[in-house]
């Protein structure tokens, strides 16, 4: 079974999507990776950054979307749909990258509040709190276990808030990444994820061997980033808290070949290879691995696919 990596930062804006679809593509076109991305963010950003608005449109017509797996999860009724009738194959056009497409409205707070209330009243003990941890662990694990075995890496693109499927997501998840920048409400942001997961881990009594582990943060350029002191300060906030080791060596230069992608439904390490931003993302994909594997993670299957970066250069 594959890796399962969370994508995630309380703080919006931070490049969260692109960084996970730009890695998705990278280690399924460079290092012959079979990857799913799973869109768990109502902006659906990763779904349109692989597949175009009217595809979309149709999948969500005939109920082959994420929104619809969740709802059968959450009423218990029989799956009409399945998992791998939604999962989209050559996302972006990559042999090897699929998408579980997500939705502008996941799931129904209303609906959700109304089935665990009845299976609490069911409950001998009637612990709400009880029935709701049990349905935070195995919703989203429902849902991606049928597939799990036939993906090198699941990237689940999380939203910039912590609802219920972020919180079963990272429950599933063997790591997570945290997108970030170097500006103060960014930094805040890293701390309240980190706060809440370990909030997680108390409430579902996780070890420390069993809790997901924080893969590395990676930055993102800023405006302000050549900003002196400013910067520097922000920085070193981080370094002590988080530890420098945790910090990426490649950041993500701000390069407008990155927005323009965006038109192509094909994330930049596709659509423009030889630009600053694929290149970046090329090398944040070999760290990646090397930090899953030190040593040999970065040697592909096939050592004719992998990437090489001096001809990016």
């Amino acid at each position: 079974m594959g890796h399962v990596i969370a994508t995630t930062n309380m703080k919006g804006g931070v490049g969260k999507t692109t960084l996970t679809v730009n890695i998705a593509t990278a280690l399924a076109k460079y290092h012959n990776k079979r990857v799913l991305v799973v869109d768990l963010d109502p902006q659906i950003s990763a779904t349109l950054s692989l597949m175009s608005p009217s595809d979309f449109a149709r999948l969500r017509r005939d109920r082959h979307t994420l929104k619809f797996l969740l709802q059968q999860e959450i009423a218990g009724t029989p799956g009409s749909i399945q998992v791998h009738d939604a999962i989209q194959p050559y996302g972006g056009s990559v042999k090897g990258l699929d998408i579980l497409p997500g939705d502008i409205d996941l799931y129904n707070d209303f609906l959700v509040s109304e089935v665990l209330y009845r299976k609490a009243i069911r409950n001998p003990e009637r612990n709400f709190e009880k029935v709701w941890g049990a349905f935070e662990l195995s919703l989203m694990k429902a849902v991606l276990e049928p597939v799990m075995s036939r993906y090198d890496f699941i990237l689940l693109d999380c939203a910039p808030s912590y609802n219920l499927v972020t919180r079963s997501s990272l429950l599933i998840s063997d790591y997570y990444l945290i997108p970030a920048k170097a500006e103060p409400l960014s930094y805040i942001g890293m701390q309240l994820l980190e706060r809440q997961i370990r909030k997680l881990a108390e409430t579902h009594q996780i070890n420390r061997q069993q809790q997901t582990r924080l893969l590395g943060i990676v930055f993102g350029m800023s405006r302000n980033l050549f900003a002196g002191r400013h910067y520097q300060r922000v920085m070193d906030r981080i370094r002590k808290e988080f530890g420098a080791n945790q910090i990426f060596k490649t950041s993500v230069p701000m390069d407008v070949s990155v927005a323009k992608a965006v038109d192509s439904f094909r994330p930049v390490v596709i659509s423009d290879p030889t630009s600053a931003g694929a290149r970046a993302f090329c090398q944040i994909t070999k760290e990646l691995l090397d930090r899953l594997t030190p040593q040999t993670a970065h040697l592909t299957k096939d050592p004719k696919q992998s990437v090489n970066l001096s001809k990016l250069e």
